[in-house]
């Protein structure tokens, strides 16, 4: 009998032995993400949010939320004591001059921007323009604001990024020769603020690594640097700060409705192509479970709390625009409509349904003209 069974595995097929052990096998990570991610996202319950907190005023819900977000963002840069603005470069353009400045955005760190300033008497209306992710780091702020006394190399790189993204147009010179001082800012990764080394993709990951062993988040240092760019914004002479907004596209959609989020200095937010809820985002495949790239929008913890409709609903009740489109296969549109729901419920709740404007168009994931066009007769609605 013993040798009848040694005989059986000895002449078994090979191919019969490789599908007997697939088929007891049992694998714990699909496509990088956990087998279990389904349970995972079911005790998500978002205490924190509006109408699941404790909190029934909320004035004291908000100020409770943004604490929340803000303990989850922990450890952050002080502010810096002095921004020491100094401008190193000016150049005029139709109706307004763009200038190349330098500020303090933190007490670690001394950046490069793009002030664009109209023609005339202020104090005017003023916008922080957020720019985009889209996995191409060699370029941040010149993506919003067309650069000058850069590399002819530089250039091109901005002006095919704004064909490809933004309908070849310059959405902070779009907005400056419409009366708007801009201020455009890179984030730690792009541009200027880049790596000694050279940036790549897989880079993103270490950075967020490293971040997080000290304690801290890569995705939270780029907001509150968002949030200091705008008390910067705010304090300027020719700024009325109590007419000042912030818009963005892709990453700058998340990072403008998080600065609306962070800080009442922002009175009014415009958020292209960056909304939607973690049940439909964390799936198979959405892009959003690759790692890299979703570390610049990480924060973490706050999962246990608060989804991103419900972040963003802090801003309530300041006029807030989103839009996505149908054809982005970033952002599934069942997921955008939830979120949608989700914050429009909040604003009607505090009887600001007027000042909420969500919008699906017929679009990938791109600002085009038209919606360049509504958005700027938005934020002349709610700054002018």
């Amino acid at each position: 009998m013993r040798l009848l069974v040694i005989l059986f595995f000895v002449l078994l097929p090979v191919g019969q032995e490789i599908k007997a052990q697939a088929d007891t096998a049992r694998y714990e990570v699909i496509k990088n993400m956990p087998a279990f991610y389904e349970q995972l996202k079911q005790q998500l319950t978002y205490p924190g949010a509006w109408g699941n907190s404790t909190a029934k005023d909320f004035e004291a819900w908000r100020a409770e939320a943004r604490k929340t977000v803000m303990d989850c963002m922990q450890n952050l840069p002080p502010a810096p004591g002095a921004y020491n603005m100094s401008v190193t470069g000016t150049e005029q353009r139709e109706g307004y001059e763009a200038r190349k400045i330098w500020f303090n955005v933190s007490e670690w760190s001394r950046v490069p921007a793009y002030l664009l300033v109209p023609d005339g008497k202020g104090p005017f209306p003023a916008i922080v323009m957020l720019h985009d992710h889209g996995a191409h780091f060699s370029i941040g702020k010149e993506k919003m604001v067309r650069p000058f006394g850069v590399s002819l190399e530089v250039l091109a790189d901005a002006e095919d990024w704004v064909k490809r993204c933004y309908d070849g147009q310059y959405t902070g010179d779009y907005f400056a020769r419409n009366g708007y001082v801009v201020l455009s800012v890179d984030a730690l990764f792009w541009g200027e603020r880049g790596r000694k080394e050279g940036i790549s993709y897989d880079g993103q990951q270490a950075l967020a690594s490293n971040f997080m062993q000290m304690g801290a988040s890569w995705g939270a240092f780029i907001n509150m640097d968002d949030v200091r760019s705008a008390e910067f914004l705010a304090s300027l002479p020719m700024v009325d700060k109590k007419r000042v907004g912030c818009l963005g596209f892709s990453m700058g959609a998340y990072r403008s409705w998080m600065l609306s989020a962070l800080t009442d200095c922002i009175k009014a937010s415009a958020s292209i192509c960056w909304m939607n809820t973690t049940e439909h985002l964390m799936t198979l495949t959405n892009n959003q479970n690759k790692g890299g790239s979703a570390y610049s929008m990480l924060i973490p913890n706050l999962r246990r709390y608060l989804d991103y409709p419900h972040t963003a609903s802090i801003a309530c009740p300041k006029p807030a625009l989103f839009f996505n489109g149908n054809k982005d296969k970033l952002f599934p549109v069942e997921g955008v409509k939830d979120a949608y729901a989700t914050m429009q419920t909040v604003w009607e709740s505090q009887n600001a349904g007027n000042k909420l404007v969500t919008k699906i168009w017929d679009e990938k994931h791109f600002f085009n003209r038209g919606m360049q066009e509504e958005v700027l007769e938005f934020f002349n609605k709610w700054l002018k």
